[in-house]
């Protein structure tokens, strides 16, 4: 989860996020570099006496072209490759509807028994010692980890959006429309997340929270909940 003074992503805990994080770190150098070549242009210009009667040069003007074209090019190709890997869903563990509500989620497993549930921010002054302000909820989203889980998601009244960091995942909850995200956790534990569409006065306090854990725990709580 994020900490304060945090100037960089959330610690990755899927396979999309750790390449959004390495796109993020190319593109940076990329930035840093061109950066860096304009600092120095500026800085010789204003301490070098420049004098230049050049009237054609078509080198130049040709060099000027192709590089910014190249830049975009390391810039698209990688973009474009995460992309596609973000909108491909190839045969999914398990399918999980998520439903935005002002302000809560409903939450709906659908592939074996029925589980219905509604989730809801934990009021401070009801929060257990340790746990975190505006971010805990009453009923977690149980997933096991190293499982591709398919996301349905949708609103029941106005936009919402469902998006977890950790995992890379960012979906827009529009009513009477079904989007889709998929995610792998790769590691056990818990992921914090929040509306991330402006819904209304409390859109700040419907918290979205990932319980990622071994699929015999998985099964357990599923049980659990279903009983």
């Amino acid at each position: 989860m994020a900490n304060h003074s945090q100037l960089n992503f959330q610690d990755a805990a899927s396979p999309i996020m750790e390449e959004l994080m390495g796109f993020h770190d190319h593109a940076l150098m990329i930035a840093l570099a061109i950066c860096s070549l304009v600092l120095y242009l500026l800085t010789h210009t204003l301490t070098e006496k420049l004098t230049s009667n050049t009237v054609n040069a078509q080198v130049i003007e040709l060099v000027w072209t192709i590089l910014p074209a190249l830049v975009l090019v390391t810039l698209a190709l990688p973009s474009l490759r995460i992309l596609y890997m973000m909108d491909e869903i190839n045969e999914p563990d398990l399918t999980l509807k998520a439903i935005g509500h002002q302000w809560y989620w409903t939450y709906e497993y659908t592939d074996t028994k029925d589980l219905t549930f509604d989730s809801y921010m934990v009021q401070t002054a009801d929060l257990p010692l340790g746990h975190f302000r505006l971010l805990e909820v009453d009923h977690r989203v149980v997933v096991p980890m190293n499982s591709t889980i398919r996301v349905i998601v949708t609103a029941d009244d106005v936009l919402h959006s469902w998006a977890v960091p950790s995992l890379g995942v960012k979906t827009d909850a529009i009513p009477g429309r079904l989007n889709q995200t998929s995610f792998l956790a790769s590691r056990p534990g818990v992921f914090y997340g929040q509306c991330s569409e402006i819904c209304g006065a409390n859109h700040s306090f419907m918290p979205i929270v990932v319980e990622s854990t071994p699929l015999a725990n998985f099964e357990n709580w599923h049980s659990l909940m279903s009983s």
